[in-house]
Order: structure tokens, then C-alpha cells, then sequence
């Protein structure tokens, strides 16, 4: 197989781009007129087009300079989520759509007009480009008889299915599919057909999944204890049913996103009504089974979120993007942007290896600008989202690349000084960050809830003792800054190593009360940064293949693709090496892929990144096929008591489904069994190719197109 590096090339800055890499920019990314040609002749076109869009954010007078610095970051590194570098500057061409990727719905209220209402902005979001997370969870469960229509309700999971139709029918902006994330407590009363949801083949396929789990769900599991199944009664109800909220039997007093009609105490606690009551450990077994099987539901830590979240005086959190990277408020929104850490990587696969942090926190605080002026063209379609993202200000950057410059400086991920670099690598963003937010707050204005005032409450006090410790009382007033510098978990964390930098942040306010997250990064690592690593996971294997959707294409197309380490190894080291296992020379120990590493070491790895990430991380632990269930069912009990906000698992699996990302083992080692229109059937390898329809699949892809049911729809 033809390699697609350049081989004069001196530096991995020069490395040409392999096939799958420009293919994926020249689909996705690059701007094309109405009539089909292209405007964007060459990626640095592209990143020209968006230096000048974010450069004219600013005053007249400073624009040229800051296009030249714009540019120059986006040169050495730095890279914009996919929806600014889609959209950003081409408005002449397509006014409709957004730079921005993460949003999540209003508040899914218990009713079926607010129902099928959510549903139409979640359409609108859609089609502009951006994905959208929702909680379900506030939906009553199935079987609760609905007063108006004088019938039981059918839950939460029916009305699901009709927002994953929305999903697929609404054609997303940017050239790729609608994204979704769908989140459920883990008290509700449905919650275990919630987990099995994805068992039925092509239900829920345009949803992630995640749990919302609480501490105490986590403490009833350690403890065994029993584990109540609850949903929030009304005044109403609890005046006709004649109910005795301090009946333990009947009512728990939990968090809700929304007290509404619900009754509630002064604390902030809503009485929930208990439909069931089960060992927790059933519970839990389902979960690890379920994404043992089939990769979901995904797990979010709501607690820690909302405890470490810097927004912890106005917002209740309860939902995500579609990642999982973004925890939201209703009608939150978030832009994002990655470092490619593999740029800043000084000899590589040398003794002499080293990370540049001076360049490094350069291209942070530059890029810190840039994100900070997307929010002025964020193009969000919801006049709610446009005022929330305006108030706060937040934005999300983190970095990609991440197993890649772990293996360019000879280290192997998840071992100790993988960990520490890791950790040094959020610190640092951070420190950037912060200081840039300062600056930009004192030459810009600080984001408007900074100069709000909130008045205390006793769910703030309970929340965070320490104000009552400096003199706080019930009704007082305090200026958001303040209670977001001072009181906000995360940043009491950034002042134990910059703490004069947080007491200026308290007295002036920052520019953005978010600053980092670190996403995916799946098509972006792919294609702009040549298959660098994605988000801060190791890469998933030197070389594979990539399920591909092309529109007018039946089913998935299969594209070869190499690892960023693995090109630039063979560029500067050793022209012939491939990985474990073929003919050619091997690499060193140190080139692991996402299978080789345990799931102790891929929560290691993202516990100490966490540390210094304000937002979330979206993380997937990587197993093998035939890894022991016994070895697999704890990875999330050790993620909670690492203090990890969330985290997700994938299994290749192939009776379940067929992933984006797949090895050639995976696919030689799997047989396939097809029916034919006359009844015949026929075996094949995932590997092979048969022709069917009048085109030519692999057999892996389309056995996957047909019994999910999305053969011939793209």
C-alpha cells in the first residue's frame, strides 16, 4: 500500500496529508458555492477564511493585526471545532447556519404541548447545524395516568423515538448527520428499559445515551443497599392521593432540574413519589452489562458536574451535548476549538524529546481571543440560546493529539509520566486561559452575569458552607464574580496555584465563565490535523479502517487510514516500520493503540486532565472483543471514585453493531450471514466485498445498513 507522506519532508509540520485527510476536509470543511465550485482551494484557504471572519469581530483599527495573529495560531496548531471552521466567513453562501457545536434544549417539560415544542426547536438547532442534548427524565413514567386526557401515559422512551425521527429526517448543516445526546435519571421509574433501549435494532440510533448518576445511587451500590425509583408528585396530587411526605416509604427529597408545580422544600429538594424500590445492584448490573454489549448508556457523574460546575449559583444541570464534553444548562450553548499538542513536540522519537511549553501557551492565549470572538457570530437560531451563550460567554477549548505526543516523546500512554504530562498539559491551557480571560474582561468588558447580582439562598449556603463561614446570610446580594471566582470548586482549585490571578478575576469579572473541554475531535483529528490522536484519547490503532457516510451511497464506504505517529515515524526514523505484526519492522513499545491500554489507565489518564478542565471530557476506554467481563464491569465504580465527571466504553461487538472506527482483525476474525430475495444464504468475513443493489460494500457495512434500517436513506 502506497504510504502518503512526503518523504523529503524535515519536520511533522511538513508531512503531507494522507487521502482520508483531505477527503474529509474537502467534504466537510471546505466552503463550496451553490454551483459546486470551490472557494476554498487549499486547508490554508480555509483557515485564511476564518482568521478574517473572527479578525472583523474586532474594532476596525486592530483587525489587520489580529488577523495575522489569528492565523498565525490556526498555522501553528491551534483549530477551531468543526462548525467555525465549516462556517465561519461563509455566510454569503449558507446565512443559516451556526459556528456553534454543543447546545442543549430547554427544560422537556411534563406536558405534550411543551413536548412536541421542544421538538421543533430541536429541528431548528438541527438543521443549523449544532447538536442538541435533552434530559427525559422529567417526562412521567410509563403507565402514570394523565389527569386531561383521562389515560396512562406511554413514557418518557415513546417520546424519544419521535425526537430520533426529527433527528434523521431534518438535514443538518455543515455535510453530516443531526447529533444527539439523550440523558435519563437514574431514579426514574424507567430507567431500566431506558438502559436496554438500544438492544432493539435501529431503535434510538441518532441518540447517545447517558445516565445521570447520583451520589447516592454510587453509595447505594457500594453499601448494597436498596435503591428507590422515584418521579416528583404535584401539589395537586398530593392533596387528591391525601399522601404523607414524612412517610420514608412513600417519598424520597431529591434534586430537579425544575420545581414547577412540584412540591418542594426550602433547601431546593423536590418530594419524589416511590413507584419502586430494587437492589441497587440490580440496577447497576444492567448498566455494566448493556455497555459491556452495546457501548451505552454512557455515564455522567450529575453530582460532580453540577458541584465543580463554575456556574453553580444559577444553573442546574441535568443534560450534555451529544458527547458528553458540554454538561448545559437549558438552552446553554458552547463553542469549542483543540490544540494539536503533536505541533509542539521538539525531536521526536529522540532521547532529546521535549514539549515546548512557551509556544504552546502562545498559541492558548491567542486562540483564547479567537473562541471568545466567535460568540459574536454564533448564529444560534433560538433567541434563547443566542442570550444565554451572550450572558455567559462560555466556550470550551481543550487539545487533540494527545496519544500522539505521548508516543512522540517515547512515553507510553498511561503509564506515570503519561499521566503527569497529561496533567501538565490541562494546567497549563488553564493557567493560559484564565490569565487571557482577565485580559480581555479588563480591555472588553467582563461576560454580563459577572456584574449581575444574585441573592443568597439557603441552597446556596447548604451547597457551599464557606460563604456562611465569610459572613453570607439568606437574602443577601452578591455580584456574579465573586460567587464564580471565589465560591466555584474548579476555580478555588486555579487559586491554590495562581491565587492573586483569582482574586483579580473576583474583583473584575472574567470575559467567559468557561474556558476548557475537551471533545472528540473525530473528523477534525482525522482531517486537519492529519489523524493526530483524537481529544486526549491514545489512537485507536496504527492503522484501520474508517466507516465513512457518502451521500447517494446505500451504505457505509470503507477508508484506509494510518496514525499521525505512524507517518511521522516513518518520515523521520524508519521509512519501512508498520505496526505489530506485519512483515515490515515493528515500532517501538511505546506505539499503543486504544485496546492496549487498561481501563484503569484510560480513567488515570482522564482523571488527571480533569483536574484542571472546567467543562467535561469526552472520553472513551477502549477494550477488546474478547476482554473478561469480570475485568470490565468496575471501570465505572473506579471513574466515580477517581472523581471523574462521566465517562464511556466501546467493545466491538459485532452481533450488536457496526462502529465508525474498525480494525482489519475485527473485521477478518467476524462472519457475516445474509438472506437473499429468493430465501438463499450466503457467509462472508466483515472484510469482504459483495455486490448488492447495483453497488459493492464491504459485508460488515451493509449487514449493519439492514438491520438498522438506514440502508439507502443518506
Amino acid at each position: 500500500m502506497k504510504s502518503a507522506v512526503q518523504l523529503e519532508a524535515h519536520s511533522v509540520s511538513d508531512i503531507e496529508f494522507q487521502t482520508a485527510s483531505l477527503d474529509i476536509w474537502d467534504a466537510k470543511y471546505k466552503l463550496i458555492a451553490k454551483d459546486g465550485s470551490s472557494i476554498d482551494k487549499t486547508i490554508d484557504d480555509t483557515y485564511t477564511r476564518v482568521a478574517r471572519a473572527l479578525a472583523d469581530v474586532e474594532p476596525e483599527g486592530k483587525r489587520e493585526h489580529y488577523y495575522k495573529e489569528f492565523l498565525w495560531a490556526l498555522r501553528s496548531g491551534a483549530i477551531p471545532a468543526g462548525r467555525i471552521v465549516s462556517n465561519a466567513g461563509a455566510q454569503e453562501h449558507k446565512p443559516a447556519t451556526s459556528t456553534i457545536n454543543c447546545t442543549v434544549s430547554g427544560t422537556v417539560g411534563d406536558s405534550m404541548d411543551n413536548i412536541l415544542n421542544k421538538v421543533h426547536e430541536a429541528g431548528l438547532t438541527l438543521k443549523a447545524g449544532c447538536g442538541i442534548g435533552y434530559e427525559f427524565s422529567t417526562l412521567r413514567p410509563k403507565g402514570a395516568y394523565v389527569t386531561g386526557a383521562g389515560a396512562y401515559t406511554s413514557g418518557p422512551l415513546s417520546f424519544m423515538d419521535i425526537y430520533d425521527k426529527m433527528c434523521f429526517t431534518v438535514s443538518s448543516a455543515g455535510g453530516r448527520r443531526g447529533a444527539q445526546m439523550g440523558t435519563f435519571d437514574v431514579g426514574h421509574p424507567d430507567v431500566m428499559e431506558f438502559i436496554r433501549a438500544k438492544r432493539e435494532d435501529g431503535r434510538l440510533r441518532q441518540f447517545n445515551l447517558s445516565l445521570l448518576v447520583t451520589d447516592e445511587f454510587m453509595q447505594a451500590v457500594i453499601n448494597e443497599d436498596e435503591w428507590k425509583l422515584a418521579f416528583p408528585i404535584t401539589e395537586k396530587e398530593l392533596e387528591q392521593e391525601e399522601l404523607d411526605l414524612t412517610d420514608s416509604s412513600q417519598f424520597v427529597w431529591r434534586e430537579w432540574p425544575e420545581a414547577g408545580n412540584y412540591v418542594s422544600n426550602g433547601e431546593g429538594l423536590v418530594a419524589c413519589k416511590i413507584y419502586k424500590t430494587m437492589p441497587a445492584h440490580r440496577v447497576w448490573d444492567l448498566i455494566m452489562a448493556s455497555t459491556y454489549d452495546f457501548a451505552e448508556p454512557g455515564f455522567v457523574l450529575i453530582d460532580k458536574v453540577n458541584e465543580m460546575n463554575n456556574n453553580w449559583f444559577c444553573e442546574n444541570i441535568r443534560a450534555t451535548n451529544p458527547c458528553g464534553e458540554q454538561p448545559l444548562p437549558p438552552y446553554g450553548s458552547c463553542l469549542l476549538g483543540s490544540i494539536n499538542l503533536t505541533r509542539f513536540v521538539v525531536d521526536p522519537f529522540t532521547e532529546k524529546a521535549r514539549f515546548d511549553w512557551e509556544a504552546f501557551g502562545k498559541v492558548v492565549r491567542v486562540f483564547t481571543r479567537m473562541l471568545d470572538n466567535v460568540v459574536e457570530i454564533n448564529g444560534l437560531p433560538l433567541p434563547q440560546q443566542r442570550n444565554e451563550i451572550q450572558r455567559k460567554r462560555r466556550h470550551g477549548m481543550g487539545f487533540l493529539g494527545l496519544g500522539s505526543a505521548i508516543a512522540m516523546q517515547r512515553m507510553r500512554y498511561g503509564h506515570a509520566d503519561a499521566v503527569q504530562f497529561s496533567e501538565d498539559v490541562a494546567r497549563e491551557l488553564a493557567l493560559a486561559g484564565w490569565e487571557e480571560a482577565l485580559d480581555l474582561a479588563k480591555e472588553k468588558g467582563p461576560a454580563p452575569i459577572m456584574t449581575e447580582q444574585f441573592e443568597v439562598t439557603e441552597e446556596m449556603l447548604r451547597k457551599r458552607p464557606e460563604m456562611k463561614a465569610d459572613g453570607y446570610q439568606v437574602g443577601d446580594r452578591v455580584p456574579g464574580r465573586v460567587l464564580h471566582a471565589r465560591y466555584s470548586r474548579y476555580m478555588q482549585r486555579i487559586a491554590s496555584i495562581a491565587p492573586e490571578l483569582v482574586e483579580q478575576l473576583a474583583e473584575v469579572g472574567a470575559r467567559f465563565t468557561h474556558h476548557s473541554s475537551i471533545a472528540p475531535t473525530g473528523t477534525i483529528s482525522l482531517s486537519l490535523a492529519n489523524n493526530a490522536s483524537n481529544g486526549i484519547e491514545p489512537s485507536f490503532a496504527h492503522h484501520y479502517f474508517r466507516n465513512v457516510i457518502r451521500q447517494g451511497k446505500k451504505s457505509k464506504e470503507k477508508v484506509d487510514v494510518f496514525s499521525f505517529e505512524l507517518l511521522a515515524y516513518r518520515e523521520l526514523i524508519d521509512k519501512n516500520a508498520m505496526p505489530e505484526g506485519s512483515a515490515a519492522s515493528n515500532l517501538p513499545d511505546y506505539f499503543v493503540s486504544a485496546d492496549d491500554i487498561s481501563p484503569k489507565e484510560h480513567v488515570d489518564i482522564q482523571a488527571a486532565a480533569q483536574k484542571w478542565i472546567d467543562s467535561s471530557i469526552s472520553k472513551t476506554a477502549n477494550v477488546p472483543t474478547d476482554y473478561a467481563y469480570e475485568d470490565f464491569k468496575d471501570i465505572y465504580l473506579y471513574a466515580y471514585k477517581q472523581g471523574l465527571k462521566g465517562c464511556t466504553t466501546f467493545r466491538f461487538n459485532p452481533e450488536a453493531f457496526q462502529g465508525v472506527l474498525v480494525k482489519e482483525k475485527d473485521l477478518k476474525n467476524t462472519t457475516y450471514s445474509f438472506t437473499l430475495e429468493d430465501g438463499s444464504k450466503v457467509e462472508l468475513k466483515g472484510d469482504e466485498e459483495i455486490e448488492y443493489d447495483g453497488e459493492v460494500h464491504t459485508a460488515a457495512n451493509l449487514f449493519d445498513a439492514l438491520k438498522e434500517g438506514y440502508y439507502g436513506k443518506f
